[in-house]
């Protein structure tokens, strides 16, 4: 697990590789990724966006920008957490992905941007 803190906002990542859904013959490599966004500040916040950077082995770099997250712009009071899972396919069986969340302080509504850390994905059979 990976973990970063901007501005009182905790994120904190998983992956895990999905041979059920990758077709490696196919250059198709499916990864689940599993984020915990934790608010361990004093103020109310609501994730508005979200924006990707996703590079595979082979040098390719994918940009992947919207609003929310799988469908949600959740608030999230101080001391309260928001998880959620969603994936991402890659055509090599190791890639990278960082990112941001664009949020707002609901009390001011000013925005700010959460480091989403860097995170690695890679097939387990490339560990060995």
């Amino acid at each position: 697990m990976v973990t970063t803190i901007t501005d009182g906002v905790r994120v904190s990542v998983e992956t895990q590789y999905q041979p059920e859904y990758s077709n490696p013959a196919g250059d198709h490599y499916m990864f689940a990724y599993k984020i915990n966004i934790e608010n361990l500040s004093n103020y109310t916040v609501q994730l508005l966006r979200r924006r990707w950077d996703i590079f595979d082995s082979n040098g390719t770099h994918r940009e992947v920008e919207g609003e929310g997250v799988v469908g949600e712009q959740p608030v999230i009071e101080p001391g309260q957490s928001h998880e959620y899972v969603s994936g991402c396919n890659l055509k090599t069986d190791m890639g990278i992905m960082k990112g941001a969340y664009q949020m707002v302080r609901t009390m001011d509504n000013s925005v700010f941007n959460v480091e989403i850390p860097e995170f690695y994905m890679i097939a387990p059979y490339r560990l060995n």
